[in-house]
């Protein structure tokens, strides 16, 4: 799974209930001068294509938002030789339009996060010595062009009614937001809110790698509805609800990427900056 193979792996990060859409599965440990990621990598095949499962809260769902290691999930992926990233994920509606089962391929992003390692270039010594630089990388778009019009072709052919753009707003969490927070956010024109996008898709940019989120609106944020508010049991249900044809969308988008990206922009995100790291 070298980088120098004409196809290499497609990562996915996601959550319970995507393992059973790879074949020939086998376990891979990866070591990173980040400490470890979320779990062992699940390496196997979609479509006849090479496929890497990482599990983002770990395997038993032990890692809550803020806690979860990004760099080290995403310098993982790219140890094994990915360079395109499908990341699906759970989010609350911020528009009564996006309610439960709803799919969003968000085209911006907004982080409202606090605390969390969300770059690889902090001038800070690593474990193995080395030193990174300061790079500062571009991220007005900051999602793969490719990777989204693929994500957006696909759920169409398949029936999906997918909302082709929008803003997710990325919260620290675990907690939900209170009404006040997320009739701001809505507000704000943005269209949806989750925990996990944040740092995922800046680390995928200073790596060189293609991201691309799909959201799962699996409730109407606590703002945009009367009721007792958004609860843990209703996303995990209706994300369940949803899960077997989310994982059938995935193994078609994986079917449908590109072989080789190398005109995407995403993959010249460092070009003429020096990271003062080898990446693997």
């Amino acid at each position: 799974m070298s980088a120098g193979k004409a196809s290499p792996p497609i990562g996915v990060i996601g959550g319970s209930g995507f393992y059973e859409f790879l074949d020939d599965v086998s376990e891979v440990t990866v070591d990173t001068p980040y400490g470890p990621p979320s779990d062992s990598l699940s390496v196997g095949s979609v479509a006849g294509r090479p496929v890497v499962f990482l599990p983002r809260h770990g395997r038993r769902h032990a890692l809550p938002p803020h806690r979860i290691n990004y760099r080290a999930n995403l310098w993982a992926l790219r140890t094994v030789g990915v360079r395109q990233v499908l990341a699906p994920g759970a989010v609350g509606g911020l528009r009564p339009e996006l309610g439960p089962g709803a799919l969003v391929v968000p085209d911006q992003l907004v982080d409202r996060t606090n605390g969390r390692e969300q770059t690889y270039y902090d001038g800070q010594p690593r474990t193995d010595g080395q030193v990174p630089g300061v790079v500062h990388v571009p991220f007005a778009d900051p999602y793969c062009p490719v990777g989204r019009a693929t994500v957006l072709d696909v759920a169409r052919t398949a029936g999906w009614r997918p909302v082709d753009g929008g803003t997710m707003v990325v919260i620290e969490g675990p907690r939900f937001s209170t009404r006040a927070e997320s009739r701001w956010y809505g507000q704000q024109g943005w269209s949806v809110v989750g925990m996990t996008g944040h740092p995922e898709a800046v680390l995928a940019r200073e790596l060189a790698l293609c991201y691309t989120a799909l959201s799962l609106v699996t409730d109407l944020d606590s703002g945009v509805e009367v009721g007792h508010g958004v609860t843990q049991q209703e996303v995990f249900t209706v994300f369940a609800r949803n899960v077997d044809r989310l994982r059938v969308l995935l193994g078609d988008a994986v079917g449908a990427l590109p072989p080789d990206q190398s005109d995407c922009p995403c993959g010249q995100a460092l070009a003429g900056t020096r990271t003062g790291i080898t990446l693997p």
